[in-house]
């Protein structure tokens, strides 16, 4: 079994199409109740018989998925790859694709109102 962690907090958690890794998700989301409203990223098992010649066996791999869903597909990157993206992030080179004040607090509401409704079904 795996786990899920924002930082602060973890909880049992198990991907289907990546059984047993640790995830990490934005400590800005909760785990209890969990708010799904994030990417998930994990350590991945090293590269082996990767189908791109340019990654060869041993090669250390990042998984990255959607914590909505549990049989979400995996997407798997080396860490080279992975670090690319999280400079040029933290650059700001994603910003045009970040949300509005308007599309967070959405998200807020929609998050809460599932939460209610988990509730009042149980």
């Amino acid at each position: 079994m795996g786990t899920l962690t924002n930082g602060s907090s973890t909880i049992a958690y198990e991907q289907s199409n990546a059984p047993g890794l640790d995830w990490r998700k934005s400590g800005r989301t909760d785990l209890d109740p969990i708010l799904k409203e994030c990417v998930i990223v994990a350590a991945a098992p090293d590269a082996k018989d990767h189908p791109h010649e340019h990654v060869p066996d041993g090669t250390r791999m990042v998984a990255v998925s959607d914590d909505k869903d549990t049989e979400a597909h995996v997407l798997l990157f080396t860490r080279a790859e992975f670090t690319n993206f999280v400079v040029s992030a933290k650059a700001g080179e994603f910003d045009e694709f970040l949300a509005t004040e308007e599309e967070m607090e959405a998200a807020q509401r929609i998050g809460e109102a599932a939460d209610m409704a988990e509730i009042l079904s149980a």
